[in-house]
């Protein structure tokens, strides 16, 4: 182990030596003299052959040469420790390539390197993400972890294919937003209680995106580990809109217009107030005030109030938050589907 603990820490050296050689060539010459022994030592290891037992040596008694002279006694149990670090950094290597690959491959299936908490990526697109209960103890992790490589490998699957309305079955219930006349589809999920859906729907809406696709949204309200929801009024605001969807669809688009692009008379974003303000009751009643305002009448205005908390909605909603948890995969919010691909996080204004 000794020698390949050396090839590994001669890598991360060889960039500093490198730049050294631009100034002194004999540095590099020696520096290359070694390393060609260290790769020749871990090729050997690779075929299950022993290293050169020079080359170990040569290490140990670099590293040992002075102990040698000056106190003896302590060369054997600095060289079981050397042996001892030598296997730990081997590990630590071969660890720190396994989780490099697993977050390169969850980077390229769910758009996050991390699977389990997405919002820990930093490399994640700006999105809401959709984060799992982290494991509590090492038993706990080690599954997880074991249940996270299972989850991207099941994920390339639909990271390849070509997605279409078909793959939306099993929603109960989709708004129509953009051109119905549009040839080209697209699906946009996203949280009414989240900032970057509201960005992500001002750029499709800017850009002309919505009138170049026929484009449906799924509302999908984050939940956080503990069950609670990761904005204020999500649920119930989703319940709402599936409520109006129900009865009247075609009140949706102009609610949502209503709750991402506009303000109220302090210039405070409808959202904003959603999230940080307003009571559930409130959410109801001042959504309600809207659907007045659009032309429904009381009596609609009664029944979708009713139509929000009924068992047929509730469970609309549970339906669909599990199609796109377990068929649909999203880890984050927004995710867009449009041209047979699923893109996850902050429609950019093109």
């Amino acid at each position: 182990m000794v020698c390949v603990a050396a090839f590994i820490i001669l890598c991360l050296v060889g960039i500093v030596v490198a730049f050294l050689s631009i100034f002194k060539k004999e540095i590099g010459k020696k520096y290359l003299a070694v390393f060609k022994k260290a790769w020749h030592c871990v090729f050997k290891k690779v075929r299950l052959q022993k290293c050169d037992t020079n080359f170990k040596d040569d290490v140990k008694n670099t590293i040992l040469k002075k102990v040698i002279l000056k106190k003896p006694k302590l060369v054997k149990p600095l060289s079981i420790i050397i042996e001892i670090v030598s296997v730990l950094i081997v590990i630590i290597t071969i660890w720190s390539l396994i989780i490099a690959i697993k977050s390169l491959l969850a980077l390229w299936v769910f758009g996050t390197c991390n699977v389990s908490k997405p919002s820990a990526c930093s490399l994640t697109s700006e999105s809401c993400s959709i984060d799992e209960a982290e494991a509590t103890n090492i038993f706990e992790q080690i599954g997880q972890n074991i249940g996270q490589w299972g989850e991207i490998f099941a994920g390339i699957p639909d990271r390849l294919k070509t997605w279409n309305e078909d793959d939306f079955k099993n929603i109960k219930f989709m708004a129509k937003v953009g051109n119905e006349n549009a040839e080209k589809a697209a699906i946009d999920i996203m949280d009414l209680g989240c900032i970057v859906c509201l960005k992500s729907y001002n750029n499709q809406k800017n850009s002309g995106f919505l009138d170049s696709y026929n484009t449906k949204v799924v509302f999908y309200a984050i939940k956080n580990a503990d069950g609670s929801y990761r904005f204020k009024n999500s649920d119930i605001a989703t319940r709402y809109f599936y409520a109006v969807m129900k009865l009247q669809d075609n009140y949706t688009v102009k609610m949502l217009d209503r709750l991402f692009t506009e303000k109220d008379e302090n210039g405070v974003n409808f959202q904003t107030r959603l999230n940080n303000d307003w009571s559930e009751e409130e959410t109801v009643n001042i959504f309600s005030s809207w659907l007045k305002e659009f032309g429904a009448s009381d009596a609609e205005i009664e029944e979708i109030k009713n139509s929000a908390n009924s068992t047929e909605i509730k469970e609309a909603v549970e339906n669909d938050h599990k199609v796109i948890d377990e068929e649909i995969k999203a880890k984050s919010i927004p995710t867009l589907i449009y041209d047979g691909g699923k893109h996850a996080g902050l429609y950019k204004n093109n």
